[in-house]
């Protein structure tokens, strides 16, 4: 299924918005939303950070629900904001799914998809709107009204009605806070799909970093109304100046495949760019990429390998650089395992013992590991 044009450019957003004192709330601080950057064209490009920082005035200016204050912002080589004027929001090719589904009440599924797919500037073919319902398989759903879906299956809908105006840029936020874990496990395969099977750049706004660790392919860290880190996700979260915003949660991620099955031990290999993991058979099949989370808490260093250890994952690791934590008794360490990189977080005193320096050569022993697909 592909809803949108074959683009293979960057999305270049370089302005500002100053928020009015109408949308701000009695008492805050004035804000002012600086962005400079070049978005994929293609994949998941999530922007984490906390409440109130700018995520979602972010995305309502790429849509233009919000007035940009200065700047340019050009999507697939044609200027939808700058100098000699701006696109309205109606003019604009994108898809916007919200954290609630914000569908229509008083229409069935079907109505809602209809009355989206008329918005498209040019209408999707019947066969086009049948694969976006099969895709997400809504079918059943057809002529029900909102009120009589789940809340998961509500969201299906919404990302549905989304895809019904052809849009270049797909645009999502929050869409899982409002859906509880059970509702979570049910959606995000479709947004897996969404990601790998359509040619089209998702913004995806999100304060949960296990969605951010499975889903994006970059990263943009906010903070105050200003980006703090961004790039490539794997290569974002072993930055040492990310994990401290990160706290408990710091860690890396590792794209591998999964290349053997131990069925005595229930357990698989996953080899990936420095080496490979054994980790518990969550049934994923010979020959499927997948991603793997390791925490930073959960990564300890030895000078040697201590193979009378009940650790199974131990890999040869350069020390890459050395920083101070938040935590004024502990240190970050970012490691190289080949061309993959991962963080620890141990004590000066563990550092201190190990006489730990720069472009050392030691073991680190991984206690544990999550699948996050």
């Amino acid at each position: 299924m592909n809803t949108a044009p074959d683009h293979n450019q960057l999305i270049e957003a370089n302005f500002s918005v100053k928020l009015s004192e109408t949308l701000r709330s009695v008492g805050a601080p004035r804000f002012e939303l600086v962005i400079d950057e070049q978005l994929a064209a293609r994949g998941v490009t999530a922007v984490f950070g906390p409440s109130g920082c700018g995520k979602t005035t972010l995305l309502r200016a790429l849509a233009g629900l919000q007035p940009i204050h200065s700047g340019v912002l050009r999507v697939n080589g044609v200027a939808w904001h700058d100098q000699t004027g701006s696109l309205q929001a109606h003019q604009r090719p994108v898809g916007f799914v919200f954290q609630e589904a914000s569908l229509f009440e008083q229409l069935s599924v079907a109505g809602n998809l209809e009355f989206a797919s008329k918005r498209a500037p040019e209408r999707l073919g019947p066969e086009q709107i049948q694969e976006i319902i099969e895709f997400l398989e809504i079918g059943q759903f057809l002529p029900q009204k909102p009120a009589q879906l789940s809340g998961g299956e509500r969201q299906r809908v919404a990302i549905a009605r989304a895809l019904m105006v052809r849009p270049e840029l797909l645009l999502m936020d929050e869409p899982l806070a409002a859906l509880d874990q059970t509702r979570k496990r049910e959606i995000l395969p479709f947004l897996d799909r969404l990601k790998s099977e359509l040619d089209l750049p998702i913004v995806y706004v999100t304060h949960a970093l296990d969605e951010v660790t499975r889903l994006a392919d970059d990263l943009l860290i906010m903070e105050k109304g200003r980006v703090k880190a961004s790039g490539p996700v794997d290569e974002v979260l072993t930055r040492l100046d990310v994990p401290r915003m990160l706290g408990e949660e710091a860690g890396a991620v590792v794209k591998g495949t999964v290349t053997k099955r131990d069925s005595q031990w229930q357990l698989l290999r996953v080899d990936f760019n420095g080496g490979h993991l054994w980790l518990r058979d969550s049934g994923e099949a010979i020959g499927q990429c997948t991603r793997i989370r390791i925490l930073a808490r959960d990564v300890s260093l030895s000078l040697t390998d201590e193979q009378a250890s009940s650790i199974l994952n131990r890999l040869p690791a350069t020390v890459i650089a050395i920083a101070d934590d938040t935590d004024r008794a502990m240190l970050l360490i970012r490691l190289a395992v080949g061309d993959t990189m991962l963080l620890a977080r141990i004590s000066k005193k563990s550092a201190s013992q190990l006489r730990l320096y720069q472009n050392q050569w030691l073991w680190v022993q991984i206690k544990s590991v999550a699948v996050l697909h």
